[in-house]
Formats: C-alpha cells, sequence, structure tokens
C-alpha cells in the first residue's frame, strides 16, 4: 500500500501503483488538510467574497462575477465546454498516471475539493477505472485542460472509460459499480482541470521506458562489440575517471562487466589499434544521455508533488492567490530534453547496425550478413528501416517548448507545448526501441559467423533469449516480423523489470 501525503511521491511509487497494481491510501494529514481547505471555499462562497473560479469565470471571463446561485452550474458548464480534446486517446497506462498524479496534487490542500472528491479519485485508481483521454488539445499552460477535463467529465458519469480493459461508458461503470456519479460543486471543476497531469503523466511513463532502454541499449552494443572484434581498452576506467562524468563512468562500468569474460573482444593493436566513434564512445554517448535521464527524473519528481492548481488557497482561506503554477514549461524544457537524448541512442545505434552489414566496416563479416551475398539481401534493408527511424526522431527532436500561441483572448498569451513534447518524446522512444532490435538482430548474425561459443556469459544470456523470438537468418524473410517481435519483448521485459 502506497500513502499519498502530496509531499513524497516518486517516481519508483508511480511505478509500482501503475505498473506493479499497488493500492494506494490517502494519509490522514492530508485529507486533514483536504477538509480545512474545502470550508475555506465554502466560506468564500457564502459570504461572497469574489475570488477567481469560484464565484467568477474563467481565462479572459475571470472579470465576470457569478451569481452564488450558479456556482455549482459553472463547474459543470467548464468541464464540458473544456473537454475539447481529440485523436487518439492516450495509453490506458497514463490514464491512470494521470488519475493518481492530479490526485497527489489535490491532498496537499490547497485546492478545496470536498473528501468525497478525492475518495473518488483513490476508487478509481484501486479498482482500476481510467478515463479514456485524448492526446491532443492541450497548449500546457492554464494547465493541460482539455485533457484534465475529460478525466473529470468520467467523474460525472460522462464520457468514456476503460474497466478491466473494457472500454465504456462512465455512465455505465458507475451503475455497473453501483455508485452514482459526483454533482461537482465551487471550485472542484477548475481544481480537477487546472494541472500539468497529463504532461507529466506521460513523462513519467517516458522517463520509466527510456530508463529501461537505456540499459537495454548498453546489452546490445555489448553484443555488437563482440560481432565487430570491438577493442575494450576504450572502456578502461582510467579514460573515463579522466573527464570525470559519473553517468559514463557508469556506462563503462557496465560495459565491463557485460563483457569481462568475451573471448571475442580485442585490445589495442591486437586486430586494430582503435575502433570508429559508434564503438570506441558508447560511454560517452550513452552516458550523456543517461546525465539527461537524471536531470529529467529531478524535474519530473518535484512535479509529482507540485500544487499546480489555480487559485491556491492558503491560510485557512484567508489567503487565495491567482497565481501561474499550472505552466508546463518546465516539464515541456524536460520532455524536449529527453527527445534529444533518446534519439541520439537510436542515432548511434544506426550507426552500430551500417558497421555490422557494410562488408566494408565489418571485419570480414558476410556482406549484409547475408546468407549467400547477391542472391539473397539479408539485413540490406533493415539497415534501411533503421535509418528511416533515425531520420523520422529528428524530426520530432525539434523542441516544442519553443513554440507559443496566445489563447483565451491573449488573457493566457504565452503557452509551454509541454503535452506536445511529451506526445512526441513517447514516439521518439518507441522508434528507439525499433532500432535497438534491429540492431539486436544484425548482432545476433554477426556473433553467430564469429563463435557463440566465445560469447560473454551475458551477452550469450541474451542471444539465447532472443534467438527464442527472432531465429537465425537462414534464408530472406519479411524481417519486419522479427523486429516487431523482437521490440514487443523488448517493452515487455521493461515491464518485468519495472515491477520487480
Amino acid at each position: 500500500m502506497i500513502v499519498l501525503d502530496g509531499n513524497s511521491l516518486t517516481l519508483d511509487k508511480v511505478k509500482r501503483i501503475v505498473m506493479g497494481g499497488e493500492k494506494i491510501q490517502i494519509a490522514q494529514t492530508s485529507m486533514e488538510k483536504v477538509i480545512k481547505s474545502r470550508s475555506a471555499v465554502e466560506k468564500i462562497v457564502s459570504t461572497h467574497k469574489i475570488t477567481y473560479g469560484i464565484n467568477t469565470g474563467f481565462g479572459k471571463f475571470s472579470d465576470v462575477e457569478i451569481n452564488k446561485k450558479d456556482v455549482h452550474a459553472l463547474q459543470l458548464h467548464l468541464i464540458r465546454s473544456h473537454a475539447c480534446g481529440l485523436g487518439d486517446p492516450f495509453p490506458e497506462i497514463v490514464s491512470k498516471t494521470m488519475i493518481v498524479l492530479r490526485l497527489n496534487a489535490l491532498v496537499k490542500g490547497y485546492s478545496g475539493v470536498r473528501p468525497l472528491l478525492v475518495e473518488r479519485l483513490q476508487y478509481m485508481v484501486n479498482e482500476n477505472i481510467h478515463p479514456v483521454i485524448p492526446q491532443q488539445g492541450s497548449l500546457g499552460a492554464s494547465g493541460d485542460l482539455a485533457p484534465l477535463s475529460h478525466l473529470a467529465l468520467t467523474l460525472i458519469g460522462e464520457g468514456e472509460v476503460w474497466l478491466e480493459g473494457k472500454r465504456m461508458s462512465a455512465a455505465d461503470c458507475w451503475k455497473w459499480k453501483g455508485l452514482t456519479p459526483l454533482q461537482l460543486q465551487a471550485k472542484e471543476g477548475l481544481a480537477l482541470i487546472n494541472g500539468t497531469q497529463a504532461m507529466t503523466a506521460m513523462g513519467v511513463i517516458n522517463w520509466l521506458e527510456a530508463e529501461s532502454l537505456a540499459l537495454q541499449s548498453e546489452e546490445i552494443a555489448a553484443m555488437t562489440m563482440e560481432g565487430l572484434h570491438g577493442v575494450m581498452d576504450a572502456f578502461h576506467p582510467a579514460v573515463h575517471e579522466a573527464r570525470g562524468y559519473p553517468q559514463q563512468m557508469a556506462v563503462a562500468e557496465r560495459m565491463r562487466r557485460i563483457l569481462h569474460d568475451s573471448k571475442l573482444t580485442t585490445r589495442q593493436g591486437e586486430r586494430r589499434v582503435q575502433d570508429a566513434y559508434s564503438l570506441r564512445c558508447i560511454p560517452q554517448v550513452h552516458g550523456a544521455s543517461w546525465q539527461v535521464l537524471d536531470y529529467v527524473k529531478e524535474k519530473l519528481e518535484i512535479e509529482l508533488n507540485a500544487a499546480t492548481d489555480n487559485p491556491l488557497i492558503f491560510d485557512d482561506g484567508e489567503t487565495v492567490i491567482s497565481g501561474g503554477n499550472f505552466h508546463g514549461q518546465p516539464i515541456a524544457f524536460a520532455m524536449d530534453f529527453l527527445k534529444v537524448a533518446v534519439a541520439e541512442l537510436a542515432s548511434i545505434s544506426e550507426r552500430r547496425i551500417e558497421r555490422l552489414v557494410n562488408p566494408q566496416l565489418s571485419d570480414g563479416l558476410p556482406a549484409f550478413l547475408s546468407p549467400e551475398p547477391g542472391l539473397q539481401s539479408g539485413a540490406m534493408i533493415m539497415q534501411y528501416a533503421a535509418a528511416s527511424l533515425v531520420s523520422e526522431n529528428k524530426t520530432l527532436a525539434h523542441p516544442a517548448s519553443v513554440d507559443s500561441i496566445p489563447s483565451s483572448a491573449n488573457q493566457e498569451d504565452h503557452v509551454s507545448m509541454g503535452t506536445i513534447g511529451a506526445r512526441h518524446a513517447y514516439t521518439i522512444i518507441q522508434n528507439a526501441r525499433r532500432v535497438l532490435a534491429t540492431e539486436a538482430i544484425c548482432a545476433m548474425q554477426a556473433v553467430e559467423y564469429r563463435s557463440v561459443l566465445k560469447m560473454s556469459t551475458a551477452t550469450k544470456s541474451n542471444w539465447e533469449e532472443w534467438r527464442r523470438i527472432v531465429p537465425s537468418i537462414t534464408e530472406d524473410r519479411p524481417f519486419s516480423i522479427d523486429i516487431e517481435n523482437l521490440t514487443v519483448y523488448l517493452k515487455d521485459q521493461k515491464t518485468k523489470e519495472s515491477i520487480t
């Protein structure tokens, strides 16, 4: 059981909830803060103190005063009008993460919602009721308004949810569960949608997948080292200590560990003095991507515990401030940085693929790893496909955060586009995994030409596992099937590792 208190959520805890299925509960001290905050909102409503989002309109309508009798209807209209998301839905795991993050923000006690609302969100997490939330439509400031409105819709019995993997109307879901949809009260609609939880939830899943992918990239690169008789001296600890980056040193150490008993790798001067950069600079390039992962993790774990609502309620309601914590710029930058880091893992992987298939670079391997060069093309087009994905990643890696379009009649005149950045990062990660799967297929074929018996213990174990998924290339076949099968395996392996 993981306790949410608004202050101590980590990526590991989110992983255990959304991938491992751990239940959640709300800390008693946090529930007390929720109750106090709600009392403050009710006092504002009863005294008709003019306060943004409670008895005023929203955005450019912030100067429009709302009659006391209409404050509940104001929240309903807000959710319905803002549920303007478009396109395919977010992956279900992202929707679940969104609920967890929004709930953790609300229990900080600055948002003024009822305990009933936070309890219903807790119930949705524990019962695996996940909103169907379209991916497109957020500007990443004023919060992720459109995506989070689709989340809020489900609370009032509108929109759609996934329940036990089945897509259905929210109304049918609550009927099935024997529960009544909520009727939002003052401030609650705004409290649900003013936040960065769509981009952050997508960012969390991105980070978890990217971390696993970065580790897998080292295992795959190690097998390529064997297939190309790579020179191990480049991983000597002294080289990396001389530069001083901890992440670079860690990659070099893992490469040494993976390959420590290999009889296929070489030393300086045995076959060549030094390797090309795509082999020799694995610690430097992969290590730099790990630096980015560390940076992104830091920003995400701050945002996991951030109050991103507007207005925020302090001092038992004596101080209510309209600010801009919903602005997604920190996460927008983090996601754009993550895009570049993962794209580079794919880029250097594709260069290693080229060395494996190019007879002028492969140290004696058959051209394109073909069983009959000329008659059969072997891995020739695998490299084409990998190059295509790498180039696609280059366009997706263009920073979303440098763009801004004013909205709400220029009241909201600078936005982050962080959710676009997070979505593009997810696509880059999927593309990169396919490139790495392609490298793995080529590396497996290469070590078979060298001698499987001479592989290191670690790489041979991977070879045996991956060969259960992708057979040896003895004749040309549609290799897209092999690439996709190994890609699925790598992604599933990430999930298994994440819940252990």
